[in-house]
């Protein structure tokens, strides 16, 4: 499951839809991105790292955040 943050602030909760995969990386370091930001003149990849160092700059100018950081705990709670 997937969680969207919009620009007003609205969370959805994504039981399908446009997956990261291991083939999407980081721009900041090119490790696996879990974040995906979409902004005025595109989309930014995140890893969990450069995703949570920049969300509260790029929440202000965010159209989306799509926010899969949780499918890195699904192998611990299994």
């Amino acid at each position: 499951m997937s969680t969207i943050t919009t620009e007003n602030g609205a969370v959805d909760e994504l039981a399908s839809g446009p997956q990261l995969t291991a083939a999407d990386r980081c721009d900041s370091c090119g490790a696996q991105a879990y974040i995906r930001v979409v902004v005025n003149n595109g989309e930014l990849l995140f890893c969990a790292h450069h995703g949570k160092k920049h969300q509260e700059k790029l929440s202000e100018i965010a159209h989306s955040w799509h926010d899969e950081t949780a499918r890195l705990f699904e192998d611990q709670r299994a």
